[in-house]
């Protein structure tokens, strides 16, 4: 069986959906008639909007809250759980603790939109506003981790979180065996590193293509470094995309690097056009880093003509505001 950097396998990527069935959910992949009519080719969505958090997050973070309890027992958590997130994994973590009785502290960058932060509060749980970046957030974990002795529930470097989202990969492989393609956003690696392993596990003709910001892009730019490198994180309507992957990186760097197999950076400006695009013709809200893949279709000319092709469509926690600026770059 394929075995991939620090024990992610596809043996691992099952177990994960053994232990997040009944709160994680199999999303539904639907074929996009406009965007394959457009692109000339099949073009199928990944609707992880529909997750009960609103994003792919909580496949990881269930996965990995469960295991914990399965090997060490639920008094190993007594202190309650902590996590750095840019929005999604904290709300995925606030949900997934919250479900099981857990107490969570969220830390999150002043950079991290209202509403994402108002979603985490509203599940009961302790969000704190640290700082102006994700390595921010994350000395404040550290400091919590020391004092109060809670366990750290990471957003993307770890196996278990990997595995997590990995199941999405499972299910585009049982829903459309014949992938030519599978476009995902990137950022810290958990996503498609999780994908791209139990897609090249199944099927490694399959391509995997990452999508990342035109700035602050810290994975790529920690690729074409060889190494983790820091990279300055800037605002962005596709949010859920900024951070660093930290400079001691176990996990994702090394398997994003096996797994990928082509990359593009996309402009604010093509993010916006996406996110109108996908609300006026397929009907769906979602945030900015789940419409880079069509914004990489668009502002690249990726040739797909002929080819089944999937979008990650990974998370729908945007604001209004962010909405109307995204159809005010388009001049709608």
């Amino acid at each position: 069986m394929t075995q991939f950097e620090h024990g992610i396998s596809l043996a691992s990527i099952y177990q994960a959906r053994r232990r997040i069935a009944g709160q994680a959910v199999r999303t539904p992949l639907v074929r996009s008639h406009a965007l394959s009519e457009r692109f000339d080719a099949d073009i199928l969505l990944k609707l992880e909007t529909q997750q009960p958090s609103g994003a792919f997050k909580l496949r990881g973070a269930v996965n990995m809250i469960a295991a914990l309890i399965e090997r060490h027992g639920r008094d190993a958590l007594e202190a309650g759980v902590v996590t750095a997130s840019t929005g999604n994994h904290g709300r995925a973590v606030a949900f997934a603790a919250s479900r099981l009785g857990i107490a969570a502290t969220i830390c999150l960058s002043r950079l991290v939109p209202a509403n994402k932060v108002a979603a985490i509060e509203a599940l009961g749980v302790e969000a704190k506003r640290v700082g102006e970046s994700q390595d921010a957030a994350f000395g404040e974990v550290e400091q919590l981790v020391r004092e109060r002795g809670m366990t750290l529930i990471p957003p993307f470097d770890d196996p278990l979180i990997v595995a997590g989202q990995g199941t999405i990969g499972l299910e585009l492989m049982e829903d459309a065996p014949d992938l030519d393609r599978v476009i995902v956003g990137l950022s810290g690696g958990g996503l498609l590193g999780g994908i791209g392993a139990a897609v090249k596990a199944i099927r490694p003709e399959t391509r995997i293509t990452g999508v990342s910001l035109s700035h602050g892009a810290a994975m790529w730019e920690s690729l074409q470094a060889g190494q983790p490198v820091v990279v300055e994180e800037v605002a962005s309507l596709a949010d859920s995309l900024g951070g660093g992957i930290g400079l001691d990186n176990r996990c994702t760097f090394s398997l994003v690097r096996e797994v990928m197999d082509g990359h593009y950076q996309v402009s604010e400006v093509a993010i916006a056009h996406a996110m109108v695009d996908i609300l006026e013709h397929e009907k769906l809200l979602v945030e900015g880093a789940a419409a880079v893949g069509l914004a990489a279709l668009a502002e690249h000319g990726i040739q797909v003509r002929g080819q089944r092709v999937a979008l990650i469509l990974s998370g729908n926690g945007v604001a209004l505001e962010t909405l109307d600026r995204a159809r005010a770059m388009c001049g709608r």
